[in-house]
Parts: C-alpha cells; sequence; structure tokens
C-alpha cells in the first residue's frame, strides 16, 4: 500500500496526495472527490478502498487520517451538474474542486483510474488505486464518509426513498421506490433506472 509513495520519496517528491471519488454510479445525490496529503512513510494498518470496509472501520479511519494528514479536502459536484455535464466531467471537477481547496500545494498526484487534465502538477492515475496506494486509500474513505453523512442528511427531506440505508444507488429497494414514488431533486435525471 506504501510502493508507490516509498517510489515517489525516493525520486525528491516532498509532497504526494491521493485523489479519489464516490458516487459515480448512484442514482441520485451529488459525487464527491477527496484530497489527501499523509506525512512520508504514513502506514495506517488495515487501510484499504473504502467499499470493502464497514461503516465503523470507515469512520475509525476518517477520524485516523483527519488526525495524521497534513491536509485534507474535498469537492461536491451535485446531481443537477452530474445531468448537464456527465459523471465523468463531474468527476473530474469534484477532483479539481477538492485540489484546488487543500491547504498546502502537492508536488505530485497519485489519482484512483483517471488523471486531471491541464495540470502542471505530475501526476499518475492507477488503476483499482485505492486499494494500491495508502493516500488514494486514505482520499477514499475521506470522500466516502463525507458522501454517506450527505445522503443521510438527505433521508430526513425525503424519507420515503430510505437515502440512509443505499446512499442513492440503483439497490432493487431504491428502483422499486423511484417507481413508487418518482424521482426528486436529488435524482440524476440522465441516469438509467430513474424516472
Amino acid at each position: 500500500m506504501t510502493s508507490f509513495e516509498r517510489a515517489l520519496s525516493v525520486a525528491g517528491y516532498q509532497s504526494i496526495c491521493g485523489i479519489d471519488e464516490v458516487g459515480r454510479g448512484s442514482l441520485a445525490g451529488p459525487v464527491v472527490a477527496a484530497a489527501v496529503i499523509l506525512p512520508r512513510g504514513c502506514f495506517i494498518e488495515g487501510l484499504r478502498d473504502s467499499k470493502k470496509l464497514s461503516p465503523k472501520r470507515r469512520q475509525i479511519f476518517f477520524s485516523q487520517i483527519k488526525q495524521l494528514a497534513y491536509a485534507t479536502s474535498v469537492g461536491i459536484v451535485d446531481n443537477e451538474t452530474i445531468d448537464q455535464i456527465n459523471i465523468l466531467q463531474a468527476s473530474l471537477l469534484a477532483m479539481r474542486q477538492a485540489l484546488d481547496t487543500l491547504a498546502v500545494q502537492p508536488d505530485y498526484l497519485l489519482i484512483d483510474a483517471l488523471t486531471l487534465p491541464d495540470l502542471s502538477i505530475p501526476q499518475k492515475g492507477i488503476i483499482h488505486g485505492d486499494d494500491l496506494s495508502i493516500s488514494i486509500a486514505a482520499a477514499s474513505v475521506i470522500a466516502k464518509v463525507t458522501r454517506d453523512a450527505l445522503m443521510c442528511q438527505y433521508h430526513e427531506d425525503f424519507p420515503q426513498y430510505n437515502f440512509f440505508r443505499h446512499k442513492g444507488y440503483g439497490t432493487r429497494e431504491h428502483l422499486n421506490n423511484i417507481k413508487e414514488f418518482g424521482s426528486c431533486r436529488l435524482h440524476r435525471k440522465t441516469f438509467r433506472g430513474v424516472i
């Protein structure tokens, strides 16, 4: 989980930033990206792709990362923007927002699967990066916990969809709720399954 970071440190990079997003496949709510800069040599036992962690473990890691990291930030792009510019562009926009609001300027980016266009900072997109890089895994956790909390808040406004349970993803329950109640202002109207 630290091999990319170690190699970059040896190459002279001081401030390595991991970036990841969550919510690309959801039918409702925003896409959320996080950027995280961990101290050099940082290792957090058990940290991995947030989707493979229980909610309780994610919350523990979230607190650890917030405590240890030099800097963390998030970018949030809402469902209306997703419908306007498409989910890939919205994911890139959320990542750029997270990067632009970091308190510390990184000198190298490790990004899950993607690369950001028009950047002067060197970067590497890593397929399954959230399971291969501690920096990307940390960003994955920050983004996931942030987005899940938002979806639980949205449940208060739209309890008929049970967003607190499926977080807007296309589960059978959610699809049945959309059929019964129609879509709400949080749904991505350009996504299959949304009426």
